[in-house]
C-alpha cells in the first residue's frame, strides 16, 4: 500500500525473457493484466480433476466465440499449465481463472495466492517437466504476471485466428 492507501501492483511480460535458463525472476515491460468484461470466471481449488474440467470448459468457450483450432489448443495447454503450476508450486490451492474475449484475441488469467513471480527456465534435456511456461512464452501472443495484494495474476493472450488471417 502507498501512503495514500492505494494498492501497488507489479506487472511484467514474460515474452522478453531470454533463454538463460537460470530460473531468475522475470522482468520486462509492464502490461495490463486484464481489460474488457469478464465473460468467464471460476473460483476453485486446484486439483488434477479441476485441470481437466476447466481446460475443456475454456476450450468450449473459445470455440463458441469462433476461435480457430490453434487458439482452442493453445488455450487448453495454457489453462492446464497455469492450474498445474498452482498444484505444484503454491501452498494454498485456491485460485480464480478468468477468460476475456478482447477483439481478435483471448486473454486467460489465473490468480493464485503466492507472491513468488514465475520464472521461465530451460530444463535439462532429460527432465520430464519444466517446459510449460517456456512453451507458452513461445506459442502465445504474450505471457506475463501481475503482482497484487494477496498473490498474483499469471496471464497469456492467444489470437482467435491464425496469425496473418485476422
Amino acid at each position: 500500500m502507498t501512503q495514500s492507501g492505494q494498492s501497488v501492483t507489479q506487472s511484467s511480460s514474460l515474452s522478453d525473457f531470454g533463454s538463460r535458463g537460470d530460473g531468475a525472476p522475470l522482468t520486462s515491460t509492464p502490461e495490463k493484466a486484464s481489460a474488457g468484461t469478464v465473460p468467464y470466471s471460476c473460483a476453485t481449488t486446484a486439483s488434477p480433476e479441476v485441470v481437466r474440467r476447466l481446460r475443456e470448459e475454456v476450450a468450449s468457450l473459445v470455440r463458441g466465440w469462433g476461435g480457430c483450432p490453434d487458439a482452442v489448443a493453445l488455450v487448453r495447454l495454457g489453462v492446464s499449465e497455469l492450474i498445474t503450476n498452482v498444484i505444484k508450486h503454491v501452498e494454498d490451492p485456491r485460485c480464480r481463472l478468468e477468460v476475456h474475449h478482447l477483439g481478435n484475441e483471448v486473454r486467460v488469467r489465473l490468480f493464485d495466492r503466492c507472491r513468488e513471480v514465475p520464472a521461465v527456465t530451460i530444463p535439462a534435456w532429460s527432465a520430464e517437466g519444466g517446459r510449460g511456461l517456456l512453451l507458452l512464452r513461445d506459442m502465445t501472443t504474450s505471457l506475463g504476471y501481475t503482482c497484487v495484494p494477496g498473490g498474483k495474476w499469471v496471464w497469456f493472450t492467444v489470437p482467435m485466428e491464425p496469425v496473418g488471417q485476422s
